[in-house]
């Protein structure tokens, strides 16, 4: 009897491991035919990590940087390695920088900054009308008064933090004031995070006269550091393994200007005037803070209208593409609405 039940014990066992074994093989078969389907290959699933080579020849703003200092060559690395494997990231960087480097560069060339500080715009703002916490404003990250200071219009109707290329003029006036002082643009870059009052301060405390040498709040003490790390790969991104579609790189905003001189009661309607919308016009203009403008006698404003391919509306597309086109005239959503 006991033999008979071992028996049956070992049938049931074999069966079990019978079914399982089918039910891996099914398994298995199915994941291969989704693998299949997959848009990418599971190969390129696999991500890869390797540790970053780099030349000794590091500068900013043609000013060397000492990588034979232990602290300042893992302060560099530790900026790329987080740079470099921040993918999704670093990848926008990458498509941003075609629509706004070539804004950017020629006014740094017009005012004599060198060519690097646009990096440092990058590290501010990553390409982008950025508000901090702290209420530091745009692509430079201006606060209100320092904006003021350097000549930028900010009031409920106007902010000029949010027009790159006035900002940028701040910018640039700040960094020849800050150059006057410091005679070294690593400096001038620091003074831009840290303040010159703050600066100073630590280069009279602790005796030095570089950056490198100073011990500072962390931020600024990684902040040439991360302005390093985005010159680095993004002068070269394909080196550092990110690759960006020529097809779908940000194309520079094409747009016609309108200078006014006059008040303007509704920007709504101005938009519909020249066949754009509201919301197009807020970013092409984004310094635009309020529905309407007074405008002061012998002022002007330069208004961009954007033109093709960056003037399209949803209309304008469905009617392209033989779509329903939405007519809120002969809509109760008006009655609704009104």
């Amino acid at each position: 009897m006991e033999n008979k039940k071992v028996v049956i014990a070992l049938q049931i066992a074999v069966l079990a491991v019978g079914i399982a074994a089918i039910v891996a093989c099914i398994v298995g078969i199915r994941a291969l035919k989704i693998a299949e389907k997959r848009p990418v290959s599971l190969d390129q699933i696999a991500l890869r990590s390797n540790d970053i080579e780099f030349t000794e020849d590091i500068t900013f703003a043609d000013e060397r940087v000492p990588l034979e200092m232990f602290n300042i060559r893992e302060r560099y690395e530790r900026e790329l390695l987080s740079t470099c494997y921040f993918h999704s990231n670093t990848m926008l960087l990458v498509k941003r920088s075609k629509r706004w480097f070539p804004v950017i560069e020629p006014i740094l060339k017009k005012y004599g900054v060198p060519d690097d500080f646009k990096y440092l715009c990058v590290a501010e703002s990553t390409l982008t009308n950025a508000v901090s916490p702290a209420g530091a404003v745009g692509f430079w990250q201006f606060m209100e008064p320092t904006g003021k200071e350097f000549g930028l219009e900010i009031n409920k109707e106007v902010d000029m933090r949010y027009n790159v290329e006035l900002e940028t003029e701040a910018a640039c006036r700040y960094f020849l004031k800050s150059y006057e002082i410091y005679h070294n643009w690593t400096l001038v870059a620091a003074s831009f995070n840290a303040g010159t009052r703050r600066l100073n301060k630590f280069l009279r405390e602790q005796k030095v006269h570089s950056y490198y040498d100073l011990l500072m709040a962390d931020e600024t003490e990684r902040y040439i550091f991360r302005i390093l790390a985005f010159k680095t790969i993004l002068s070269n991104p394909e080196k550092y393994g990110i690759y960006v579609s020529k097809s779908l790189e940000y194309q520079p905003f094409k747009y016609k200007t309108i200078v006014i001189d006059k008040s303007v009661e509704s920007w709504a309607d101005f938009a519909l005037e020249h066949n754009i919308t509201y919301k197009l016009l807020k970013i092409f203009n984004p310094w635009l803070r309020s529905q309407s403008l007074k405008v002061k006698k012998g002022v002007v404003y330069e208004i961009k209208i954007p033109v093709k391919p960056f003037n399209l509306t949803t209309d304008y597309c469905n009617e392209a593409t033989g779509g329903d086109i939405m007519n809120f005239e002969n809509d109760t959503i008006l009655e609704y609405l009104n």
